[in-house]
């Protein structure tokens, strides 16, 4: 059981220390320190509470929550980069509306092996970045260093975590489809409540459409996910105004076999 890992990399991610942790469960740091280095478990009656702290679910404390989407540390695995180390084209729109004449501050949600966080963070943001691949995160780290920019990578899984800082810009790209309905508003309102005054989210989803069949790389666990329909994502955003909100079909050839993708993109500002 590697709770005791998962509470570190919870703790940290949320800013707090040992003793903060301890003090908002009414126990000792010591208690939080022999979780952590593994000496002992916290007791069954201590978990909800844990989990409620940690913004996460028993579940993904206790490790199972985000085993499906480590398929894509096999993605990963190779020597070069599986998406490309181009930047999404949604990087150059962060550019345009938000250009970084003040070290904003980014959000990567899902980074992958941190192509789009590497270039943000070339280009002057403060760039912070999560992602459920260990694999990913450790190619991201190693792209981090080569290009000489410091980014905030954590290992996190988006249907479970919650923010506690806020964010000038929060950027998403191929992640969303994960998210389960029933947990869709409490994400997203998430990320609303925790966006700066003026700031945007760059949010992408796949929405499934009969006449496009599906693509040859797909896994178990993206089968499994509930279907996005057309303008839902836009809908969470109602209350936002919109700098772009199209839905795109277009060319993929992520697993070396052409197929196409149908994709809501939608760029909303807080007001």
């Amino acid at each position: 059981m590697n709770i005791g890992r998962i509470i570190t990399d919870r703790r940290k991610a949320l800013g707090l220390t040992q003793q903060a942790l301890a003090e908002k469960l009414n126990i000792s740091f010591q208690a939080v320190s022999k979780w952590e280095n593994g000496m002992s478990y916290p007791d069954v009656t201590i978990l909800p509470e844990l989990a409620a702290v940690l913004k996460a679910s028993i579940d993904s404390l206790l490790g199972y929550s985000s085993q499906s989407l480590t398929e894509y540390d096999k993605r990963y695995n190779g020597e070069g980069y599986y998406w490309g180390l181009s930047p999404n084209n949604l990087c150059y729109e962060i550019m345009r509306l938000k250009p970084p004449t003040k070290p904003y501050k980014v959000l990567d949600i899902g980074c992958g092996e941190g192509k789009d966080a590497v270039f943000l963070a070339r280009n002057g943001y403060n760039v912070t970045a999560f992602d459920i691949s260990e694999k990913g995160l450790s190619k991201a780290g190693e792209l981090a260093d080569s290009c000489g920019v410091k980014i905030d990578f954590f290992k996190a899984d988006i249907r479970d975590f919650r923010l506690e800082t806020d964010f000038d810009i929060i950027f998403s790209s191929g992640v969303f489809h994960y998210i389960p309905q029933e947990q869709r508003v409490n994400v997203i309102e998430g990320l609303k409540e925790h966006t700066a005054s003026n700031g945007i989210n760059i949010i992408n989803v796949f929405v499934r459409k009969p006449f496009i069949p599906l693509p040859p790389d797909i896994e178990e666990s993206e089968l499994a996910a509930d279907d996005w329909k057309s303008g839902e994502l836009f809908m969470y955003y109602h209350d936002w105004m919109f700098h772009k909100n199209d839905e795109q079909i277009f060319d993929c050839n992520s697993s070396g076999v052409p197929h196409k993708h149908c994709m809501d993109v939608m760029i909303a500002e807080k007001y």
